[in-house]
């Protein structure tokens, strides 16, 4: 009995609320309390609309068809009867008469009222509340329209803004494009780049040195098989006595020498050693151990021109 009691007050205290206090009610109270700021972001609605129609503060809002559909949304996202919502904001505003309806009828159309009775089109009521309503996106998309036409210098300025942005990366784009070197591709075969000519070697090629050298490079030293198993150690030095290659060469090793003139060498074993003067075989140069030997396209091929 007590549980009657308490329904029946609660219904009575709805009964008696404005549409104001119905949808503060709602939003403020129960276990999903919610911002104003959070719903007028969803709802795509000024926060000071939605504050003003909790206040009953209607002259804020813009004409009457703004009300009722900013009302319809914000009662229908906090799950109110919105129908129940509308009809008492129309009250509020003088629009219909308080006119009673059968329980097993809404109102749909309401023509504004003059004498004592109101004229109401009437269709069946919709299904319970209780069942599930897709929201939807018309209202949404017309308050969204509103708003960019009472702001429309605002959405102007963004739309060429984006307009001019889409310009300028198309611009960017094609013209990188364009300064991208296209390689012209005969019968769909790719030719690779012929490498430098190499001497034709006494010893096999094992290793190479001083490859970024390669193809300016005039003389080339490769170990021989004087070498043997222990290799032969190899030293050069620029003309400003800077160390450019210190290594133990075995036989096969080649040094792309640097191009320029004043390299010395120290060799461990000179003898172990072969160099190549512009593709040709140069005449063993003989040197002790520790003997810096200049080397250069005249002092390495000076013992031939001796001997002739």
């Amino acid at each position: 009995m007590e549980e009657v009691i308490t329904e029946n007050e609660h219904s009575k205290s709805v009964a008696d609320m404005t549409a104001g206090e119905m949808l503060h009610n709602a939003r403020t109270t129960g276990r999903r309390k919610r911002e104003l700021q959070t719903i007028a972001k969803l709802l795509c609605i000024k926060e000071e609309f939605l504050q003003a129609l909790e206040d009953g503060n209607y002259t804020v809002l813009p004409e009457v068809v703004y009300i009722l559909g900013f009302a319809r949304n914000y009662a229908m996202e906090l799950g109110l009867d919105p129908h129940v919502v509308v009809g008492k904001i129309k009250r509020e505003l003088g629009i219909v008469g308080d006119c009673r309806l059968g329980t097993d009828e809404v109102p749909r159309v309401i023509r504004k009222v003059e004498g004592p009775s109101c004229k109401i089109s009437r269709e069946p009521k919709q299904k319970s509340e209780k069942s599930f309503k897709m929201p939807s996106i018309m209202p949404m998309l017309r308050n969204c329209w509103a708003f960019i036409v009472r702001h429309w210098k605002w959405a102007t300025g963004i739309t060429v803004g984006i307009l001019l942005l889409i310009l300028v990366l198309v611009l960017v784009f094609s013209g990188s494009s364009n300064n991208t070197p296209t390689t012209a591709v005969a019968d769909e075969t790719i030719v690779a780049p012929a490498e430098p000519t190499e001497p034709a070697y006494t010893q096999p090629v094992r290793e190479r040195f001083g490859i970024e050298n390669r193809e300016a490079a005039t003389i080339i030293l490769q170990a021989n098989k004087n070498a043997g198993d222990v290799g032969t150690w190899v030293q050069i030095e620029d003309a400003r006595g800077k160390k450019v290659f210190s290594k133990i060469m075995f036989p096969g090793d080649i040094f792309y020498l640097p191009k320029g003139n004043g390299h010395k060498g120290t060799f461990g074993n000179v003898a172990g050693i072969d160099f190549w003067v512009n593709g040709s075989l140069a005449p063993t140069v003989k040197a002790s151990r520790n003997a810096k030997v200049a080397i250069t396209a005249e002092n390495l091929i000076k013992p031939a021109v001796a001997a002739q």
